[in-house]
C-alpha cells in the first residue's frame, strides 16, 4: 500500500477515526491489526518472516533481561546473528553469489553458486526488511545495555516493530523513544491533528509534485546514459539529488505526520541536509535515524574516536562501507558509502594538518556559501552510484561501468551541448522552480506553523489542490521501500 495512493488515504482516515473512537487501552490492538493489514497488502507471505523475527526478539529481550554474566551476552549475540542472518539470506545472498560466479567465470572455474531468485522468483527482498530488522536489533541491544526494560506485552512489542507509518521505510526508532508511548493515553488534540495533517500534506507535495516530476527527466536519462551527453547527465544528477531527498523526506513527513495526528511522536529524520557546510554536518541532517543507529551500535562499539588516530579513521570508513551495503546489495552502494567515508577521513586529515601548520581558514559569509556549494557538489556526485544502483535491470558489472561512464561524461561536458529530456523547456523550468520553492521554504520555515486555524486550512487546502493538479500519479514507489 503506497502512501501516494487513494487506498492509503482511505486507510488512514478509517484507522484514525477508529483510533479515537476506542478506549485508549484498546488502541494498540487496532494499530497492530492495521499494521498487519498494511504489510499484508504488499505481499502476504512475507509477514511470516516478520512474525518470526518478532517472536525471536521478544523472547530474547525477556531472557536477556533475566540473565546474568556471559549468558546475557550470548543471548544478545544469538539475537543479532538471527536477525542479520535473515537479512543476509534475503538481501545479500544473490549479490555475493553473483559476485562469486562472475569471479569464478573469469578465473575459469566451472562451479557456480545458485541464485535464489532464479530458483524461486518469490524469493525477493521482503519490503522494509532492513528497517524493521534494525529496529528489532536496537531493542535487544538497549535491553542488554540496561537502557530499556524488556517488554512483557507481546502485542505492544509487535506493534513497536510493525507500526504502520514507519514499517517499510523508517525512521528506525529506538525502543526507549517509542515503546512507552503505546502504553500511554493520547487524547484527541486538535493542535496535533492540524500539525500532523499539514506535515502529511507537505510530504505528499514533496513526493508526487517534486520527486515524481523530477523522475520523469532523470529516470529515462539514467536508464541509457551512453546515449546522452555530459550536460544532460549533469542536469539529471542534479534532479536526482533533489528527487531522492523529496522522495525519502516526503515519506518521513507522512510517517511523522500520521503519527502526530494520533498523538504519537517519532524522531526527526531530516533537517535541511543540503545547506550543510561539511560532509559531517550533512550526515547530522540526512537520514538521522540511520546515521545515529550506526553511530550508537557500530561506530562506538568499534571504539569510535577513543582509539588511536589511524583506528578512528578505519572505524569511520568501515561504518560508511557497511552503511552503503545496508542501502543495497550492489557494489555501487558500497562505493557510495566508501566515498562518504573517504570524504570524512580526508576532512579530518585536512583539519589536522591545517592546525599543525597554523593555517586559518576564512570566516566570512562568502566562505560559508563556498563550503555549502562544495559539500553539495560532493554529495551530488556520489548520488550517481546510488541512482544507478537503484536500477534493477542492470547487472553488477553494468552498474559500476554505467556509473563511471556518467561521471566521465559529466567531467568532460560542453556547456553548449543540448539537453535531451522527456520534458519540454517549460516543464524543465517548472522543475527548477519547484526546487527553488523547496529550498526557500525549508530554509526559512522547516515546519509550517499551524496554531492559527486560518493558517492551517489555507496551507492544507492549498497543498492538497497543488498535489491534485500538479502531482504525477504513476506507479512510482518510494525509493527507500527497497531497503
Amino acid at each position: 500500500m503506497l502512501f501516494n495512493s487513494v487506498q492509503f488515504l482511505l486507510f488512514f482516515i478509517v484507522i484514525t477515526l477508529a483510533y479515537f473512537s476506542l478506549r485508549w487501552n484498546l488502541r494498540w490492538f487496532l494499530l497492530l491489526l492495521a499494521s498487519c493489514y498494511f504489510y499484508l497488502v504488499f505481499k502476504p507471505i512475507y509477514i511470516l518472516i516478520l512474525f518470526a523475527t518478532i517472536v525471536i526478539d521478544y523472547f530474547a529481550g525477556i531472557w536477556i533481561a533475566s540473565a546474568a554474566g556471559p549468558r546475557r551476552k550470548w543471548l544478545l549475540v544469538m539475537s543479532i546473528v538471527t536477525n542479520v542472518g535473515i537479512l543476509a539470506v534475503f538481501k545479500y545472498f544473490d549479490f555475493f553469489a553473483e559476485t562469486f560466479n562472475s569471479f569464478s567465470w573469469k578465473m575459469g572455474i566451472a562451479w557456480s553458486m545458485p541464485i535464489l531468485k532464479h530458483l524461486n522468483p518469490d524469493l525477493i527482498l521482503p519490503i522494509g526488511l532492513s528497517f524493521h530488522t534494525f529496529q528489532a536489533m536496537s531493542y535487544t541491544i538497549e535491553v542488554y545495555r540496561g537502557n530499556q526494560k524488556a517488554e512483557k506485552h507481546f502485542g505492544i512489542y509487535a506493534l513497536y516493530v510493525m507500526f504502520y507509518p514507519q514499517l517499510v521505510a523508517g525512521p528506525s526508532e529506538r525502543p526507549q523513544n517509542v515503546l512507552h508511548q503505546f502504553h500511554e493515553n493520547h487524547p484527541y488534540d486538535w493542535e496535533n491533528v492540524k500539525a500532523g495533517l499539514t506535515r502529511m500534506a507537505f510530504g505528499f507535495f514533496k513526493k508526487v509534485v517534486i520527486a515524481d516530476r523530477l523522475a520523469l527527466m532523470q529516470g529515462p536519462v539514467y536508464l541509457d546514459p551512453a546515449h546522452h551527453n555530459g550536460l544532460t547527465l549533469l542536469v539529471a544528477t542534479f534532479f536526482y539529488t533533489f528527487r531522492i531527498y523529496c522522495d525519502f523526506s516526503g515519506y518521513s513527513d507522512i510517517a511523522l505526520g500520521a503519527s502526530q495526528v494520533m498523538g504519537l511522536k517519532l524522531m526527526e529524520n531530516f533537517k535541511t541536509p543540503y545547506i550543510s557546510k561539511s560532509i559531517s554536518e550533512f550526515w547530522g541532517r540526512w537520514h538521522i535515524s540511520l546515521s545515529t543507529w550506526f553511530r550508537d551500535y557500530l561506530y562506538i562499539p568499534l571504539g569510535g574516536n577513543r582509539v588511536s588516530e589511524g583506528r578512528a579513521y578505519f572505524n569511520r570508513f568501515t561504518v560508511f562501507l557497511v552503511s552503503g551495503l545496508w542501502h543495497g546489495a550492489s557494489w555501487n552502494f558500497i562505493i557510495w558509502g566508501g566515498l562518504h567515508g573517504f570524504y570524512l577521513v580526508f576532512a579530518s586529515l585536512r583539519d589536522k594538518y591545517l592546525k599543525r601548520w597554523n593555517i586559518t581558514l576564512p570566516t566570512g559569509a562568502w566562505y560559508g556559501y563556498l563550503q555549502t556549494l562544495i559539500t553539495f557538489v560532493l554529495v551530488m556526485l556520489t548520488w550517481v552510484f546510488f541512482a544507478v544502483g537503484d536500477n534493477p535491470k542492470m547487472t553488477i558489472g553494468e552498474e559500476v561501468r554505467s556509473s563511471f561512464l556518467i561521471l566521465k561524461k559529466i567531467a568532460t561536458l560542453w556547456l553548449h551541448s543540448p539537453i535531451t529530456s522527456a520534458l519540454n523547456s517549460v516543464e524543465m523550468i517548472f522543475c527548477v522552480l519547484l526546487i527553488g520553492i523547496l529550498l526557500i521554504k525549508e530554509h526559512f520555515v522547516l515546519h509550517i506553523p499551524t496554531r492559527r486555524d486560518v493558517t492551517f486550512w489555507s496551507v492544507f487546502i492549498t497543498l492538497s489542490i497543488l498535489c491534485y493538479f500538479f502531482g504525477v500519479f504513476e506507479s512510482n514507489q518510494f525509493i527507500y521501500f527497497q531497503f
